[in-house]
């Protein structure tokens, strides 16, 4: 099968569409003809070698962690999929490899794919969805008529966290530069704050949830804007740049001890803290399928790019530039571009 690879850490030229042995589902596992992928700060971050002290891989490693396809085969006591059935997921970090025709994937970390949605859009949203479902639901507890402040507001993250924060029935205020504010607007945004014109710290006020996308010293100035019992969730933490300076061990050594602190010292204030990894789960992808399915939330997609130009997909998404995610187009399934978007 094809497969786009890493043989050594660096710039995204070291990603190579190879020709891969296929993989083969074990017990509990289903084997997942991928039609689209997408990418996601994490798969730079592993390209680069920046999360290497803590996520050692054998080389050549496919990258990837977000997938929609269709099921080629079960592994031994699967019973909830069966061949044919159309799926999304966003597998473990420790076991990456969307960027490929092929992809094992666990029984657990499989949800349906979005009836209304084709490949290339619902590949798009499974990581982001699960990352913010769980930073406002799960460890924030975002209620309706709180002011949610999404940080970087048309990114991935954040463009799906705007249309979670309304879902939610909350009043959401975001960051983003002026050129994307129709954007988020049109996911839901009330209120737009033009970062490279103001500070945002001098125009948000009374925040109970502040979801960080930007790293630890942003949240540090989040205390001055938040009500008494506010929460900040982090999804950023400065980890690239500390192992630039000091390597992958201590780089990642002294992220944790910077998280550990700036969570304490949140606390100390009264402002409870999270720096939060989304972790797989298909119930909450199925949930993600019904609430497409509902019209609550929508895909935003900046590019489609077919999978021999993954190393320009990444460049793009080092750029910072990329509005909403970037998609990449493992194999044909009728169009998997939106309109518009076709390469």
């Amino acid at each position: 099968m094809k497969a786009a690879r890493i043989h050594a850490y660096g710039d995204p030229d070291v990603l190579q569409v190879d020709d891969a042995p296929a993989p083969v589902a074990g017990k509990g596992q289903v084997l997942v003809d991928v039609f689209a992928s997408s990418v996601n700060p994490i798969d730079c971050k592993i390209r680069k070698g920046v999360l290497r002290a803590g996520l050692r891989y054998d080389l050549p490693r496919t990258l990837g962690m977000d997938l929609s396809g269709v099921v080629a085969a079960v592994g031994e006591g699967v019973t909830r999929w069966k061949v044919g059935d159309e799926v999304i997921a966003s597998p473990n970090p420790k076991t990456p490899g969307t960027y490929a025709e092929q992809s094992v994937v666990d029984d657990a970390e499989l949800g349906r794919k979005p009836k209304n949605l084709t490949h290339a859009e619902a590949a798009s949203l499974p990581l982001v969805f699960l990352t913010a479902w769980q930073a406002l639901v799960d460890k924030a507890k975002l209620k309706a008529g709180e002011r949610l402040l999404v940080q970087a507001g048309a990114g991935g993250v954040g463009t799906v966290a705007i249309q979670i924060g309304k879902h939610l029935g909350a009043h959401v205020l975001t960051t983003c530069s002026a050129k994307n504010a129709d954007l988020v607007r049109s996911l839901g945004a009330d209120d737009v704050i033009d970062y490279r014109e103001v500070q945002w710290d001098a125009v948000a006020q009374h925040i109970d949830v502040v979801l960080d996308a930007l790293g630890l010293p942003e949240a540090r100035r989040a205390y001055k804007v938040m009500n008494k019992g506010g929460r900040i969730v982090g999804i950023s933490t400065g980890l690239p740049e500390r192992v630039a300076k000091a390597g992958p061990v201590l780089g990642l050594a002294g992220t944790g001890i910077a998280m550990g602190c700036a969570m304490l010292g949140s606390r100390l204030r009264g402002h409870p803290s999270w720096y939060i990894t989304r972790k797989p789960d298909g119930s909450q992808l199925d949930h993600l399928a019904d609430l497409c399915e509902r019209g609550v939330i929508r895909p935003v997609i900046d590019t489609v790019y077919p999978l021999e130009q993954i190393a320009e997909a990444h460049r793009h998404s080092d750029s910072g530039r990329a509005r909403g995610k970037l998609v990449i187009q493992v194999r044909a399934a009728g169009s998997l571009a939106p309109p518009g978007l076709r390469r």
